[in-house]
């Protein structure tokens, strides 16, 4: 039988699961749209359960179900309704055994709840890796398909308390919102009953013996109780949900401590009220949870900022193009889905609109804003021919456009994918201080427990023991420990990503600050790498033009930069009729193809030499880059190309060897070409002629001896060494980023921005030491202090969360440019 339920007034039970509403139902903000009706339910687990089965469609679940589904309190699973998102998604698919995906989860207060939850995922059969990025509140999880399913996952973080549902960019900045907007509001009522609280209390503690009766002693005992109930009963749930996480996953989360400090402060002051004899420390709780919901609000501040570009890059992409769907028969346009969009569709963009997906310009002049791409304020003029990418902002004239590559695989979201990427594991730094963190909790506990016995049996009095043992739990700070590393990374990616660095490895910032040698290569790293045909010279009876227009068909589908020369230098005499076929590229060599029945090798003069016999003699100006293009036993023509240095080159250069780091060039091009770059910036070692199987040797060879190797090069012939050394970068742009696989890519195309990642990377760690040596030094010093007695609960209280904000606000200096 279908449930039905009142339409109007206060439901008196949960729609998911039947369960009682709280009583005070009124401020309850779990609702979910069903059926086109508001419901509300009892907690945030049934409300993202709920509001799962009706993003999956299937909403006729609560019309033709006949009984209610399992509560969530205590539930160790989702209902079997959620088994249908199992193999729902496509974007789960990783390979054949193995899938990952993102999700929301709702209720992340703190480090505490970061720890919870990977510890408790990775007990979980079947999950391979499980990652809560602090900074963007994104989980990040792999699991095994033949052992886990998406359903486990969320049934474990619900049966922890957890609301977890996939990722969706609009629903979880509503979340995010929500969740400042709910901290706001137990900052605001803990603050007003710490502010009363003071007024009663403050008259006990100015007064002189024997100037306040009982009576009204124990009249203001009674309003602090009261006054101190809202801070208990709302202000302070972060904490006790957070500690009863800990103890449903059987973990010592570092919630506990807190809770446990102000369950017995305010138990005991209860109990010394209700008797009239003892001490009561109402102030001091209330303090205590204000002072700690500050530290809080502090650090999802923090968060929120640190992850503020890649937040900004998420949205940048529309939701609709302007599709022409009859050009050129007509101009007529229709408002469609970007998502929809398909390559070869025309679509206008007009005057400060973004572009939603990767296009070519095919009517129209403009000017192009990328600096969410590239990090370059200025914009760039474009015109009919040129490509423009996916989240650029038109700041000029309205342009007709033909789709590249659809939305989700635009040159934005290959950036927004790598930067999940870099979210989706921790660097050892940050391993070292969360288990720290969670040895730590332990230990706390187990000091306050041996506190409170030395004092007792000392003074034989619990009225003294019980206050030094509260703030012995109260003054820790686990939560510096955990937060030292994470905040101040996630603040330096941010402001690396706002200058045109992506950071998309974990290790990246740390493995850079320890490099020895930094590997660069040539072509399109030290040089511009938009080589210019600078003369074609012919080496037998073959014209000059035909041997370029043969270079050209054979070079038309490259992406490398020196064929990019010779197809625009062949443009104006090159007929289309000109096929290339049987192509075969040799990494590092070149391409062997055949052009009008003949067959022909293009590339450096080993290469070409093994099909046309010895090279010819070779007398080369500075700074030039030969191709040669050869035939079955004859050599036809060497084409001259010059590609300039960078102006950054010798800057970035001269930074890493004043601080003493290796500079080593290896290029594939010619030796003698590679000798006159490296004396013309100074750099002592230098090979040339090497093949990306060459180039990989020679840094494994290095890391044998010992080296930590940075490499940087133009990730598109170098992706093997980029993969193998410590720590590499890529000089990426457009569709190049897609196949990066550096740890980060420099989509700004600056060489110097190498070193300001060195720079950053020095700054991080710094702050970093900083951070961890504060964290230590304040446990050390204030839990004896405490422990001796020398630290009332409230100024444990205001200790513990200075603990924390010090911690966040040196954390956040990383943000501004160095």
């Amino acid at each position: 039988m279908p449930h039905t339920t009142r339409l109007s007034g206060t439901p008196a039970a949960c729609y998911h699961c039947g369960q009682p509403l709280p009583h005070d139902v009124r401020h309850i903000a779990w609702t979910v749209l069903i059926d086109h009706l508001e419901h509300t339910m009892c907690c945030p687990g049934c409300a993202a359960v709920a509001q799962t089965i009706v993003d999956m469609g299937q909403e006729h679940y609560y019309r033709d179900r006949t009984a209610y589904a399992a509560s969530a309190e205590g539930a160790q699973q989702l209902p079997p309704e959620l088994q249908l998102y199992d193999n729902a998604d496509p974007r789960f698919a990783l390979d054949e055994d193995s899938r990952e995906a993102t999700f929301t989860v709702e209720g992340i207060r703190c480090a505490a709840c970061v720890w919870l939850i990977e510890q408790r995922l990775m007990r979980l059969s079947g999950v391979d890796s499980a990652q809560l990025n602090v900074a963007t509140e994104k989980l990040y999880v792999r699991w095994n398909t033949y052992s886990c399913t998406p359903g486990d996952i969320l049934g474990a973080l619900h049966a922890i308390g957890y609301a977890a549902y996939p990722y969706d960019t609009g629903r979880h900045a509503d979340q995010q919102q929500r969740a400042a907007k709910t901290l706001g509001r137990q900052l605001f009522v803990a603050g007003l009953s710490m502010m009363q609280v003071m007024m009663y209390v403050a008259p006990a503690y100015l007064a002189e013996d024997g100037t306040l009766d009982d009576s009204m002693a124990a009249l203001m005992r009674w309003a602090s109780l009261l006054l101190t109930l809202p801070a208990i009963c709302y202000s302070a749930q972060p904490f006790w949900r957070g500690a009863w996480a800990s103890l449903r996953a059987r973990a010592l989360g570092m919630d506990v401590p807190v809770a446990l400090g102000i369950a017995a402060a305010f138990g005991a002051s209860a109990v010394a009220t209700v008797s009239g004899q003892g001490a009561v420390w109402f102030d001091s709780v209330t303090m205590f949870i204000f002072l700690l919901l500050c530290s809080r609000y502090l650090e999802l501040r923090a968060r929120r900022k640190a992850g503020a570009a890649l937040e900004r890059l998420q949205h940048a992409l529309p939701a609709s193009a302007s599709l022409l769907e009859n050009y050129p028969a007509s101009r007529a346009a229709t408002v469609v889905r970007a998502a929809a969009l398909a390559v070869d569709n025309v679509i206008l963009i007009k005057p400060g609109e973004a572009v939603a997906a990767d296009c070519v310009i095919i009517e129209g002049h403009t000017a192009l804003d990328l600096s969410l791409l590239s990090g370059e304020s200025a914009a760039l003029p474009k015109q009919a021919g040129d490509a423009i990418p996916g989240g650029a902002i038109n700041a000029g004239n309205a342009i007709l456009a033909r789709v590249t590559r659809c939305a989700q695989d635009s040159t934005l979201s290959d950036l927004i994918k790598l930067i999940h990427r870099a979210g989706a594991d921790k660097p050892h730094i940050a391993q070292w201080a969360d288990r720290v963190a969670a040895w730590f909790v332990a230990a706390l506990l187990l000091l306050a427990l041996a506190t409170f016995g030395f004092w007792f049996l000392l003074d034989g009095d619990a009225a003294r023991a019980w206050p030094i043992a509260i703030a012995v739990l109260v003054v820790s700070c686990p939560c510096a420990l955990s937060l030292a590393t994470p905040t101040a990374l996630a603040a330096a990616t941010d402001s690396l990503l706002r200058q045109g660095v992506l950071i998309t490895g974990p290790q990246t910032l740390e493995t850079l600050h320890r490099a020895t040698h930094i590997v660069l290569d040539k072509t399109g790293t030290l040089t511009w790498g938009r080589p210019l045909l600078q003369q074609t010279q012919a080496l037998s009876g073959m014209r000059a033009e035909f041997c370029l227009q043969i270079a050209a068909a054979m070079e038309a589908g490259s992406a490398h930069p020196l064929a990019r020369a010779i197809v625009s230098a062949a443009n104006e005499a090159w007929r289309q009729d000109w096929n290339a076929s049987a192509l075969v590229e040799t990494p590092g060599g070149g391409l062997e193809g055949i052009v009008h029945n003949r067959r022909y090798r293009l590339g450096s003069a080993q290469f070409v030499a093994g099909l046309s016999g010895e090279a010819p003699a070779r007398d080369m100006a500075d700074g030039v880059t030969p191709v040669y293009l050869g035939a079955e036993g004859q050599w036809l023509a060497c084409f001259h190309l010059h590609d300039g240095l960078r102006p950054d080159a010798q800057a970035t250069v001269d930074y890493f060897q004043q601080r003493g780091k290796t500079m080593v060039l290896v290029s594939g091009d010619d030796a003698i070409l590679a000798r006159r770059v490296g004396d013309q910036l100074g750099i002592e070692t230098t090979v040339g002629g090497y093949l990306p199987a060459d180039k990989l040797d020679f840094v494994q060879q290095l890391q044998r001896r010992g080296c930590v190797v940075a490499m940087v090069g133009d990730g598109i012939n170098d992706a093997a060494v980029l993969g193998a050394a410590d720590v590499s970068f890529a000089m990426g742009g457009g569709a190049a980023l897609a196949q990066a696989h550096a740890d980060a890519v420099l989509f700004n195309g600056r060489l110097s921005a190498v070193a300001d990642s060195a720079r950053t990377a020095a700054r991080t760690m710094r702050i970093i030491r900083q951070n961890l040596a504060w964290a230590t030094v304040y446990n050390l010093v204030a839990i004896p202090a405490a422990a001796f007695g020398l630290l009332n609960p409230w100024l444990s209280g205001v200790g513990m969360a200075l603990s924390s904000a010090v911690v966040v606000v040196n954390a956040l200096r990383l943000r501004r440019s160095s």
